[in-house]
C-alpha cells in the first residue's frame, strides 16, 4: 500500500511517472549462523520485497508512455562475503528481479537496469570501518582504482540509465566499484 501511495502521489504531483529509482538497503554484519529468521526477513523485506512492490506499483504509469527503472543492487550480488549472507542474497535477488522485469516489460518500452555499487564511502560504511580496523585499507589494496568510491561516482551511470541515451539498454547490472569485482 505504501509503494502504491508513493507512486500515486508522484504521478498526481508531476502529471506523469517516467523514472523509478529503487535504492532501499539495509544489512547486518553477522556470520550466517548468527542471523535470526527475523534478521533475514527484515533484510529481504527492505532490500528485495520493497523493490518488487515499488516496481509493480510503477508498472501502470510507466506503461502509459514508457520509462526507466533503476534498481540499486550491490557488488555483493556478484560475490559473497562472510559477514553479509542475507544482504548478498537480497541484492542478488534484486539483480534477478531486474533481469526478469526487463524481459517482461521491454515490449512496454520500460527499461529496467541495475547499478551495483562497490565499496562506497558513506556514513554507514564509515561506522563499519571504525568497528573493523584495517578493513578500509584491505579494500583499497584490492581495488585497482586504489580508493573507496564516493557517492558521486554513481551519478554518471544513473544519469545515463535515466536518459534517452539508454533507450535500447535493458536487463543490465553494471558494477561501479573501481575494478574491485574484476579482480575475481
Amino acid at each position: 500500500d505504501q509503494c502504491q501511495a508513493m507512486i500515486d502521489r508522484a504521478e498526481a504531483r508531476f502529471g506523469t511517472l517516467d523514472i523509478l529509482i529503487n535504492n532501499a538497503g539495509t544489512g547486518l554484519r553477522k556470520r550466517p549462523q548468527d542471523n535470526s529468521l527475523e534478521d533475514w526477513h527484515m533484510i529481504m523485506d527492505t532490500n528485495l520485497t520493497s523493490t518488487f512492490m515499488c516496481c509493480k506499483a510503477a508498472y501502470g504509469p510507466l506503461k502509459k508512455q514508457g520509462g526507466k527503472i533503476i534498481n540499486i543492487g550491490s557488488m555483493l550480488s556478484i560475490f559473497g562475503v562472510s559477514f553479509a549472507a542475507p544482504y548478498g542474497a537480497s541484492k542478488g535477488g534484486v539483480v534477478q528481479l531486474t533481469l526478469s522485469l526487463a524481459s517482461a516489460w521491454a515490449r512496454d518500452n520500460i527499461q529496467v537496469n541495475a547499478i551495483l555499487p562497490g565499496w562506497i564511502d558513506t556514513d554507514l560504511t564509515r561506522s563499519g570501518n571504525e568497528k573493523y580496523p584495517g578493513f578500509r585499507e584491505q579494500i583499497i589494496e584490492r581495488t585497482p582504482a586504489g580508493r573507496w568510491g564516493q557517492p558521486e561516482d554513481l551519478a554518471g551511470l544513473g544519469v545515463f540509465l535515466a536518459s534517452a541515451a539508454s533507450d535500447f539498454v535493458t536487463g543490465t547490472a553494471i558494477p561501479v566499484d573501481g575494478g574491485y569485482a574484476a579482480q575475481g
